[in-house]
């Protein structure tokens, strides 16, 4: 196999160095209209004089397949068509549905029986509704094309004789929709041909043009094919509630690199451009490397590396992600490493004994689990295959710590062993709401907002008419996330220290001197904070972090939902909410000023390792190891390293070694930054004179100059740390 890092020409290097400036000036025209984004760094298009007046039904609202796939309709032959004159590729979206119109549940369906507890527990996101977390099939798509995706849907429809056709209409009226869309990029990209300034330029246009008309009527038959059919989907994917997953985005292209390369269609500098012009379009989640279904071969290609390369050439954000295992490619691991050390970041690193054997544990084969690919911020799903619904839940554990010390305060009885009942009391309770408000969404998700995307990329809903969600697929996963656990461990360890074991304190001055956010009680608070914290191998907290692990993984798993008996795989990821979720939280017993953040997923604190510890890095790494939850659902190690110190003799075989560590303890995903701590301080002080630092937020990358000050604080602590 070939491993070689393609050298770009003049004429390449230029197309994508433009793509790359055309990314920063549509960033900052964003923030300039919507303020800073924390989010994922989705690639639309801001178009200030677009406007859409959606259909809707008599209360204003959009619900029911038939209807979404009449206003997508309506959208795709309405919003502006786009070409980048540095791509090789059409179209663009120009945001999300939401944007102009409600979404949602119908109102006789919205879950108001769980809104007091969503208020009283501050659970925000509470999965109820939650939409496009799953992973499509795109050999699907790929295989049939627009049209053939079309005739599947009649096929279907006129094989079950449903007298509700609604399902089938709707995904009909979509799949109008992009091809009456595509036609319009074929139109468009004709005209910009007749006024192009070179010949070169003409020829794009024309190739173009050609390209999309033929996906007009057939499915993708070349390299350059294949990624157009890719960024039409990650457009309409993006557009209806925020999609962002791709897949193996090396085994879906191999095939059609393999043909082209022995027919001598095309070259490794043409597939680096075609690729760059992919990714420009949006960054969407998608896999390199693995291990096949039979764990006998590791699936690295020469299309892995021309991904990790233009990537790496495009120097943009970027969601991708290397399945680390024993057998990976080791020069693919070292390239990926080279370009997180020359751009800051770069790839994540997906673990496969964490996240292979805890999937095994809910009663799926193994080999079910090493299809598993990494599909968003922090979770994997098996393509086409798996409703798994991650990453739409928090449990803010730090909340139920909150309730427990105010109800032990208006009771009589004061100890540890009381304030832990409470505590788990009220988990409880949150939890046993998240899994009520899952019956809910299952009863009625398919009725109100169906996956009228995904649908079509799954293996069954289109063949039984079928929403994905309730009974399309065979697999259905849902998933509960705690966050704050550092910040609940490290208070009751503080707790039992300080006022259990050394007395040098009591409950009732506890609650004093919290109600007072530490106002005027700073040499109690630092008493509170300066035990050996979570992550420190001498901490009591470890202990209690632990016993919280232990008892909310067997509050998801030990019973499914009461209804529908779904089965809940625990997961523990904050994504970047550790700043929402502070905000409204009182003080807490760990030193932690009210307002200030909570703690990341299942990480130690920033600040955690004291001087006889001076390489966090690997304590961390064991620390977040020992405390994943164990089914499969990822709890990511936030790798913030300064590259002075990669760079010294033996930081890169360090670094391997850690990576590997840490899959063998069982880790599940590992983010990585380097750079070094002037450049980011200089950027966190003015984002504007760094517009090029990508940074990796939690899950997802960023322009470091894209957050707010809010977000970028939480990076630099991390790094500090």
């Amino acid at each position: 196999m070939d491993t070689g890092k393609v050298e770009l020409s003049k004429k390449y290097q230029d197309k994508i160095n433009h793509l790359h400036h055309d990314k920063i000036n549509n960033n900052r025209d964003k923030i300039k209209y919507f303020g800073n984004l924390d989010i994922d760094d989705h690639g639309f298009i801001y178009f200030p004089d677009f406007h859409f007046t959606p259909i809707t039904n008599q209360d204003g609202k959009v619900y029911g397949m038939k209807l979404l796939g009449e206003n997508f309709r309506k959208i795709l032959n309405e919003m502006p068509v786009y070409i980048n004159e540095n791509s090789s590729l059409a179209t663009c979206w120009p945001g999300n549905l939401s944007t102009w119109m409600d979404i949602g549940f119908r109102p006789e369906h919205e879950p108001v029986h769980l809104y007091p507890i969503h208020e009283k527990y501050g659970i925000w996101q509470h999965g109820c509704g939650g939409m496009n977390h799953l992973c499509p099939d795109l050999r699907i798509g790929l295989e049939l094309g627009w049209s053939g995706l079309l005739a599947n849907v009649r096929k279907y429809r006129e094989f079950h004789e449903a007298t509700d056709t609604s399902f089938y209409d709707g995904e009909e009226l979509l799949i109008m929709g992009v091809l009456e869309w595509i036609n319009r990029h074929v139109e468009y990209a004709m005209k910009l041909a007749e006024t192009a300034s070179s010949e070169e330029e003409k020829q794009n246009y024309l190739e173009i043009a050609e390209v999309n008309q033929h996906l007009l009527t057939r499915a993708p038959a070349d390299f350059r094919e294949a990624c157009q059919f890719l960024a039409h989907f990650q457009c309409i994917d993006r557009m209806y509630c925020a999609g962002g997953a791709i897949g193996q985005l090396d085994e879906l292209l191999r095939p059609f690199y393999i043909t082209d390369v022995k027919e001598k269609k095309l070259n490794d500098q043409e597939v680096i451009w075609h690729l760059a012009s992919l990714l420009f379009n949006d960054t969407h989640y998608s896999q390199i490397g693995g291990l096949s279904p039979d764990g006998k071969k590791d699936m690295t290609s020469r299309m892995s590396f021309l991904i990790l390369d233009a990537t790496h050439y495009l120097k943009i954000p970027s969601n991708l992600s290397i399945r680390l295992h024993d057998n990976l490619n080791k020069d693919l691991l070292e390239r990926s490493l080279e370009y997180n050390m020359l751009d800051g970041t770069g790839a994540s690193y997906s673990c496969n004994i964490g996240c292979e054997e805890g999937f095994v544990k809910n009663g799926f084969p193994v080999e079910l689990a090493r299809m598993r690919v990494k599909s968003g911020c922090n979770w994997t799903a098996i393509p086409g295959e798996e409703y798994p619904l991650q990453d739409v839940t928090r449990i803010n554990m730090a909340t139920a710590l909150e309730m427990a010390l105010a109800e032990m305060k208006e009771s009589q009885y004061r100890s540890l062993d009381i304030l832990w009942e409470l505590f788990t009391k009220h988990l409880s309770v949150m939890i046993d709401c998240i899994k009520d408000g899952y019956d809910w969404h299952y009863e009625h998700v398919s009725e109100d907002t169906p996956e009228i995307v995904l649908n079509l990329f799954m293996r069954g809903p289109i063949e039984r008419g079928l929403n994905c969600a309730s009974g399309g697929v065979d697999i259905l996963n849902f998933n509960i996330d705690g966050i704050g656990l550092a910040t609940v461990a490290d208070s009751f360890g503080a707790i039992e220290q300080r006022i259990e074991k050394e007395q040098r304190l009591s409950f009732d001055q506890l609650f004093q001197v919290l109600d007072a956010d530490y106002e005027g009680y700073e040499d109690v608070r630092l008493m509170l904070k300066n035990i050996k914290r979570l992550g420190n191998p001498e901490s009591p907290s470890m202990a209690f972090a632990e016993r919280i692990r232990d008892f909310f993984v067997s509050c998801c798993r030990d019973t499914p939902t009461k209804k529908y008996g779904l089965p809940i795989i625990p997961g523990m990821f904050s994504h970047g909410d550790i700043v929402r979720y502070g905000h409204t939280l009182k003080a807490t017993p760990n030193g932690r000023k009210g307002g200030e953040p909570i703690s990341h997923s299942n990480e130690p604190d920033p600040g955690f390792a004291d001087a006889l510890y001076s390489f966090s890095p690997t304590l961390k790494a064991t620390t977040v190891a020992k405390l994943q939850p164990g089914y499969g659902n990822s709890s990511p190690l936030h790798l913030d390293i300064d590259s002075s110190m990669l760079n010294k003799e033996g930081g890169m075989e360090a670094l391997i070694s850690l990576l590997h560590t840490h899959n063998h303890m069982g880790g599940t995903l590992i983010h990585l930054n380097c750079l070094t701590k002037e450049r980011l301080l200089k950027a966190h002080k003015d984002p504007d004179s760094d517009p090029d630092l990508v940074i990796r937020v939690t899950g997802y990358s960023a322009f470091f100059s894209s957050l707010s000050k809010e977000y970028r604080q939480q990076i630099v602590d991390r790094f500090l740390a």
